[in-house]
This record gives structure tokens, sequence and C-alpha cells, in this order.
């Protein structure tokens, strides 16, 4: 059975057609920029966009950059603020004609596509996805169950929020060698929720995990198994299609 799923992002949204049997997109997936600014307004007509672009009519999925409780949004911290306390189920639901819109957290939709099609398939224990992309989105599993809308990238490191250190935005806005990056920035902050934490593994996710081999070899010192994404940033996608399929 497919089901759609959209993940939205900082920088871009994107969405497809979910085959949920394989865990794999059933088409090429659609993808528009992320209006600036991030309005509620604005970023329910580029989803609409992105589900109108297949013609799609069923249920949906919608994943987004920060918490969610129900279907409304907590916090807004790579988006317009404009978006705390909006019901976002209904809002999408409303724009796409009435059809059926699930809500959640980006980064626990991309660790539950994870832990059932990816990387975390049959693990056991404390594990932890990272999504590095605008932000650092993050979701926690306990023998495979999800610890909803942890936000760790909002942790303190040396003084600002985690994100504005170790994301892959930090790295392209200064200019980041990929050493520089992994080794003083992202492995410090790695050490920082495993001091936390004690995870047994690791998974990095978001668009960067395409290009793991030039900066996982080159982290030092971390306890826990680090191993890139399989389903890459597709795994959001993914995850807000099984989230529809759910409810």
């Amino acid at each position: 059975m497919n089901v759609f799923g959209v993940d939205i992002g900082g920088s871009g949204i994107k969405g497809a057609p979910v085959d949920l049997e394989r865990g794999e997109l059933a088409e090429p997936r659609h993808k528009v920029l992320t209006p600036q600014p991030a309005t509620p307004d604005g970023v329910a007509g580029c989803v609409a966009e992105v589900v109108e672009n297949f013609g799609w009519s069923g249920p949906i999925g919608v994943t987004f950059p920060g918490v969610v409780t129900g279907s409304t949004i907590r916090t807004a911290a790579n988006v317009d603020k404009a978006w705390i306390d909006v019901d976002a189920g209904r809002l999408l639901g409303e724009r796409l004609g009435g059809r059926q819109v699930t809500i959640l957290n980006d980064a626990d939709a991309a660790g539950v596509a994870e832990m059932t099609f990816g990387a975390g398939r049959g693990r056991k224990g404390t594990v932890i996805l990272l999504t590095l992309g605008t932000g650092i989105g993050s979701a926690l599993f306990l023998d495979g169950r999800l610890v909803p809308n942890t936000e760790l990238g909002h942790l303190e490191l040396k003084g600002h929020d985690a994100e504005k250190r170790a994301s892959t935005k930090a790295k392209e806005d200064e200019g980041l060698s990929w050493e520089h990056w992994a080794t003083r920035r992202l492995q410090k902050y790695l050490a920082h929720v495993e001091m936390l934490f004690s995870p047994e593994l690791f998974i990095i996710g978001g668009g960067v995990s395409r290009k793991a081999d030039k900066f996982l070899p080159l982290i030092e010192g971390i306890r826990a198994e680090i191993v890139p994404a399989e389903l890459q940033n597709n795994a959001g996608i993914v995850g807000a299609a099984m989230a529809a399929r759910a409810r």
C-alpha cells in the first residue's frame, strides 16, 4: 500500500508516495524551496504544491521541524514563529481540500523509518538518530520505542544551541572543512549527547548522510557505534507516510 509523505525542512519541502511494504519512495520525490519567511500560509501553499504535483487524493503524513503535540505546533526554531500554537493538521487539511493530514516531528519521523527499514532495524537498547541539516533534529529510542520530541539540537554547547555550531548549515555558513567540522564541532556534540544518554548506537541522518565517508571516519573518542542513515534524506518522507497509515 502506498501512502503519501511530506517532509518540511528549513530549506526545502519534499514529498512523494511511499511503498510501505518496502520502506521506499514509490515515485521520485518532488521538492520545492521553503518560503522565506516560512509562515504557516506560505508553507501550507508549498505542501499543497508538492501533493498536487502527484494528483494525490488519499491520507497524507507531514513532518514539522519542531515540537508537535497532537497536531499542534509548540516550537518553531527554523521556521517562522507564527507557527507556534497553530493546529497544523487542521490548517493543512483545509488547504488540501479536507484530506486527512497527520503531523509529527521531522526527526521522530526519520527515526521511526530508520528503526523499521534502515540502520536501526532490530536494534535494542538506546538508539539516537540525529538529522543534520538547517538545524539538528533528534529521535530517541529505547528498545525500539520512541520518546517523542526530544529536540536535542537545542542542548547548550559552548554557550550556544548545539545546532548553531554543529549543524550542516553551521558548516556551510562558516566555510568549515570536513575535518574541522567533524572533529571540533560534531565530535564534541556527540560526546555531550553520549554523556547524557549513553546510547549504544548513533544514526546520522539528513542530506549530509550521503557524504558520511567524508566525516564519520574522522570522529574519535565516542564509545557508541556511529552509522549513516540508510534511508538518507528520504527517511522523513517514509516516516511521515508510516504515521499517516498508523492513524
